[in-house]
């Protein structure tokens, strides 16, 4: 490994693995350098190659650091946001603040694979960081998985978790991105202007059977979390953060 390029991709790998989590202190220059086998010029370009990409910063007299409003979300694996939240040392919260039972839109039918005008549950979740509302979560559950969700406390902090203790299995899932400005419902609840751009987050999971165990559209307060999108050409990208 020659290139700081290299370098820098292997150090953005690390970071984003949780190996050097947000405001921690990355090893010395001379440190990396022995490590890869390359010259302290090298490392130092490959820092600040990750400085302008916003994962480090640098520190005089105390060298690079992570970030410390650094959270970064990868769809390489199927996790719960609060399985992502631990792996970054940051504490998981939430609270239900709506939940309903309604009859199934077109959309809901199509997605959900029922019929419209069947019932679905609804529900809604302010979710927290080190006690910080950063998003929240509409999703609506079909009703072999919805007596699952009702039975949960308010503050119930991995819905993910749960589902899996009563033997529902997150295996696939699919991702939109956008942005979209924040209702005054979306603002009164993270505490933001109205029409903020709030980044959002539209996903579908499914189970190993392929059936449909929720969807629902996640809402991200601006400059809380960044997404780490890996490509290749062998398909679809699929994920649950």
């Amino acid at each position: 490994m020659t290139r700081y390029r290299d370098v820098a991709d292997d150090l953005r790998r690390r970071i984003l693995q949780g190996e050097f989590g947000a405001g921690e202190r990355m090893p010395g220059e001379q440190s990396l350098a022995g490590q890869y086998a390359v010259s302290r010029g090298v490392v130092r370009n490959a820092l600040a190659a990750l400085q302008r990409r916003g994962l480090v910063t640098a520190h005089p007299g105390s060298g690079w650091r992570v970030r410390a409003d650094f959270r970064t979300q990868e769809f390489a694996e199927m996790r719960s946001f609060a399985q992502w939240a631990l792996s970054r040392r940051m504490t998981p919260g939430g609270r239900v603040v709506g939940q309903e039972w309604g009859p199934a839109t077109a959309i809901d039918a199509r997605v959900l694979r029922m019929r419209a005008g069947d019932d679905v549950l609804r529900v809604t979740r302010v979710r927290t960081l080190d006690g910080r509302p950063v998003m929240i979560e509409r999703t609506t559950y079909p009703p072999r998985v919805a007596p699952v969700i009702e039975a949960l406390p308010p503050d119930e902090p991995s819905v993910m978790a749960a589902l899996q203790g009563a033997g529902i299995a997150m295996a696939f899932g699919t991702h939109r991105i956008d942005t979209v400005a924040a209702s005054s419902e979306d603002a009164e609840l993270l505490g933001l202007r109205r029409s903020t751009r709030l980044l959002r987050l539209r996903r579908e999971t499914k189970g190993e059977d392929g059936m449909p165990i929720e969807y629902g559209d996640d809402r991200y307060a601006p400059d809380t979390i960044t997404f780490e999108v890996h490509a290749s050409g062998s398909g679809n990208l699929v994920g649950r953060a």
